[in-house]
């Protein structure tokens, strides 16, 4: 049965997407039965285009697609939150707030990740470690799987 995994940042258009991405397609290629979605918390209108430029650089350079088309930011709802398996903040700081502010009732478990945005740190210093969370994420989720097998 597929999992998900529901990454969130403040404008669903960087960090989050970045993450979505790259873990589709490490989970794809490592055969987990995991997906990742993303939403952001508060979507703005200052965005160039559906999806940072650096980002989708970042990963094309790597081999990884983004598909076509390119879908537009999305805010995340209620429904969305309580449906993941696993929800991903990826700045404890700027997110913890909004999810509270926004979704008083939820009470789900969050993991918090401390990845900056674009206004804090250049993007050459942002996606890397970006991907080595969402690396360890993997991994982790792959020693999951293992060891559920193991049991079972």
């Amino acid at each position: 049965m597929m999992k998900t995994v529901l990454f969130l940042c403040t404008g669903n258009y960087y960090r989050s997407r970045f993450a979505e991405v790259l873990f589709n397609h490490a989970a794809a290629e490592r055969g987990l039965a995991w997906r990742a979605a993303s939403r952001g918390l508060w979507l703005q209108d200052d965005n160039f285009g559906p999806m940072s430029r650096q980002a989708i650089r970042w990963l094309s350079e790597r081999g990884i697609v983004v598909g076509e088309p390119v879908r537009f930011p999305q805010a995340v709802t209620a429904a969305e939150l309580e449906a993941a398996d696993l929800i991903v903040a990826v700045k404890e700081e700027e997110h913890r707030p909004l999810l509270e502010e926004r979704f008083p009732a939820f009470r789900g478990p969050v993991e918090f990740w401390q990845i900056h945005d674009v206004y804090d740190a250049p993007p050459e210093e942002i996606l890397p470690l970006l991907a080595e969370e969402v690396g360890r994420l993997i991994e982790r989720l792959q020693q999951k799987a293992a060891n559920e097998l193991d049991r079972g």
